[in-house]
């Protein structure tokens, strides 16, 4: 009885109805298109620091969806060590973060590369420098072992089995017909989908196969894209946000959950195209915050404010006024300026004379608030 996806007869011709898609597409385009004007109108300075934001984010959750925690010291002195930044402490930086931070900005900055079994496994052995996974020996830089490769959950004596990979004997066969598809396959946002799921289903390593799949999409996204936009968003940060839905996607389309068109894909593809577009929303609304602020500043840079009211101000900016709960109140500013309530109520007299903040229609007393003005 069949019941994994690799073991139809069609396989891998894989299957989706384009119609329940066109639309999603039509969106994440749209968004992409916004977010490189957007980037358009920023400074080299903003753009690389919020290229360094994403690609913290982009490492940490990708580690964070296999349950690895990484130090994020760590991970920061690599960035800043690869983008030449400042000076940096070599013993704050940690091998096999440094190696993932190189893999990432390898499929970001070499997309139009091809992708070989030699790339592949180079970035698999540095994602485990040292051959263990934990304190468990792995095949690095070649493919797994003999045993059978399953994902299983569950309590000890109840286990379940929510995916088989293929059979060992079939990796080879099974990795070059992947690999010439993909190079020869043209940049698209279906390519990134099937793509990311064609390697999990074949699940060609030991450990790493997760992290290495989530380069890939990298590296084709990159490639549509032309790396203008893609490091200033993380789709592993979304992912993770979400993991449940993710292994849901997965188990609908692997055959963990029987269906009527077993090579159908496209569940798995609503997924994967959500999750990228509501990943191009987040760096959007990061990217406005940013927008704002600058001009912002622009406006009020002549002002002669204090230590604390600039604090609490990028305090609010920062974070998005949007995202700024119950509005700016005399308590609320204490709290941020660590400062006194005779000392909070000058303040905030002088940025409204300033301009710098409005009061809210219809409060007052001692239930006033205050937002940034616009």
């Amino acid at each position: 009885m069949k019941r994994w996806i690799w073991e139809y007869n069609n396989y891998p011709n894989f299957t989706y109805q384009f119609d329940k898609l066109e639309q999603l597409l039509q969106k994440i385009s749209m968004e992409q298109g916004y977010l490189l004007a957007l980037s358009q109108t920023l400074s080299q300075d903003t753009i690389l620091q919020r290229q360094c934001d994403a690609l913290l984010n982009e490492t940490l959750s990708t580690a964070a969806i296999e349950g690895e925690i990484l130090n994020r010291d760590s991970v920061k002195a690599s960035i800043a060590k690869k983008f030449g930044l400042r000076e940096i402490d070599d013993k704050k930086i940690i091998d096999s973060t440094d190696n993932l931070v190189s893999i990432l900005i390898d499929a970001n900055t070499n997309y139009d590369k091809a992708l070989t079994l030699e790339r592949l496994f180079g970035w698999h052995n540095a994602l485990f420098p040292k051959g263990y996974s934990g304190l468990r020996k792995i095949n690095t830089a070649s493919f797994r072992g003999e045993e059978t490769m399953q994902i299983v959950g569950g309590h000890i004596g109840r286990e379940i089995v929510y995916y088989e990979a293929p059979p060992r004997d079939t990796l080879e066969k099974g990795m070059q017909q992947f690999l010439d598809w993909f190079n020869s396959e043209k940049p698209s946002l279906i390519k990134a989908c099937i793509a990311h799921l064609w390697f999990v289903i074949i699940h060609p390593f030991d450990d790493g196969n997760g992290r290495i799949t989530r380069v890939i999409t990298d590296l084709v996204l990159s490639n549509i894209e032309n790396s203008k936009i893609s490091r200033l968003y993380s789709m592993s940060s979304t992912i993770n946000e979400n993991r449940k839905a993710y292994y849901t996607a997965l188990e609908q389309t692997t055959g963990y959950l029987k269906k009527d068109n077993p090579l159908d894909i496209t569940l798995w593809c609503e997924w994967f195209l959500n999750t990228l577009y509501q990943a191009l929303l987040d760096a959007k609304g990061k990217l406005n915050h940013i927008v704002f602020k600058t001009q912002f500043w622009d406006k009020h840079r002549d002002q002669p404010l204090n230590a604390r009211q600039i604090k609490v101000l990028n305090f609010i900016l920062d974070i998005g006024i949007e995202n700024f709960k119950g509005n700016l109140s005399k308590k609320k500013y204490m709290s941020i300026a660590d400062t006194a309530s005779t000392t909070a109520s000058r303040d905030i007299a002088e940025l409204l004379e300033f301009g710098c903040i409005e009061q809210i229609e219809g409060t007052a007393g001692r239930n006033v608030s205050y937002r940034i003005g616009v």
